[in-house]
């Protein structure tokens, strides 16, 4: 049988209702999808607007922020099509899918303060990743849990530098020290 383009549009939705409900190692990756896409635009925001005396170091290391945010997005795209899973490719998906937040008012804060909601979309990218990688996993998909962990690694260093930056340790402020994470697995 021969769907047309609109029932194959609408097996999509249902399917990724599914998916997002009981989270699958795709439907969580492409949360990942939409969390670089977003954070895409914020990492521009930042590199344009940023002020005062750090503001040529912030954009430098904002500029690679962005090349490699970038290589990324399309490399997960990839994968997801490897994987034979959809990846989110509208506005209105990435928006749905996001968790990193917007707040035009960003530009107008100092580069201190520009640098630490990085960090914490950091913070928030790597909880998203950590699902995935585990989803993955449970599913048999090496390459994926491969390529987030490979992702997740990038990240802990992109916090560091920002933390740094801030005078602070590498998940100082970030992450909440919880005694009982080991009992959850």
């Amino acid at each position: 049988m021969n769907m047309t383009i609109e029932d194959q549009y609408q097996a999509e939705l249902k399917q990724a209702d599914i998916d997002h409900h009981k989270p699958t190692a795709g439907a969580m990756t492409g949360h990942i999808l939409a969390n670089l896409w977003y954070l895409d635009v914020k990492l521009h925001q930042i590199a344009w607007y940023v002020k005062g005396d750090r503001a040529f170091a912030v954009t430098a290391y904002y500029q690679d922020l962005i090349a490699e945010n970038r290589k990324q997005i399309d490399e997960l795209g990839e994968l997801l099509l490897d994987e034979n899973q959809i990846a989110p490719s509208t506005v209105a998906e990435f928006t749905q899918y996001t968790k990193i937040p917007e707040d035009g008012a960003l530009k107008y804060h100092t580069a201190s303060d520009m640098v630490d909601a990085t960090a914490h979309d950091y913070t928030t990218a790597n909880m998203f990743i950590d699902r995935a990688i585990k989803l993955a996993e449970r599913e048999s998909r090496p390459a994926m849990a491969s390529f987030l962990t490979n992702m997740r690694g990038y990240n802990n260093q992109v916090i560091r530098k920002l933390q740094s930056f801030l005078g602070k340790t590498a998940w100082e402020g970030l992450v909440e020290e919880d005694d009982d994470d080991d009992d959850d697995d």
